[in-house]
């Protein structure tokens, strides 16, 4: 893992509906996701050519769509199935961290968000 960077996206906001709660099944949420992936970015900087580095835009886009497209009851489970698939799709990332927050989870305790954080690498 020596000579990687890190390319951050940071606060996207999905909305899904993930969550044990039968309220939370049918009405949905936001969630919102950090996603740091690490990648060699030397050839990217060396030619300045997107194709060589990994593209924050369809990183986000991907990211929306996975996480918004099917169901959970934890946000474990949709975090890691993210992990995967980023990992399946975009080849030159070599470890990924997600932090999946639901700051709108069901409980009248007074805080900023619940969240999960995994990582993962090839």
């Amino acid at each position: 893992m020596n000579n990687l960077d890190k390319i951050i996206v940071k606060g996207l906001r999905v909305f899904a509906h993930h969550g044990v709660n039968k309220e939370e099944k049918i009405n949905g949420q936001d969630f919102v996701l950090d996603i740091t992936l690490w990648t060699n970015t030397k050839k990217a900087i060396k030619s300045d050519d997107l194709d060589k580095t990994v593209n924050y835009s369809r990183i986000a886009k991907f990211a929306q769509k996975v996480v918004g497209e099917k169901e959970f009851n934890l946000i474990e489970t949709a975090a890691n199935m993210l992990c995967e698939k980023i990992l399946d799709k975009f080849k030159n990332v070599e470890k990924i961290r997600i932090l999946l927050k639901k700051p709108n989870a069901p409980t009248d305790l007074d805080f900023e968000y619940m969240g999960v954080e995994l990582d993962r690498k090839r």
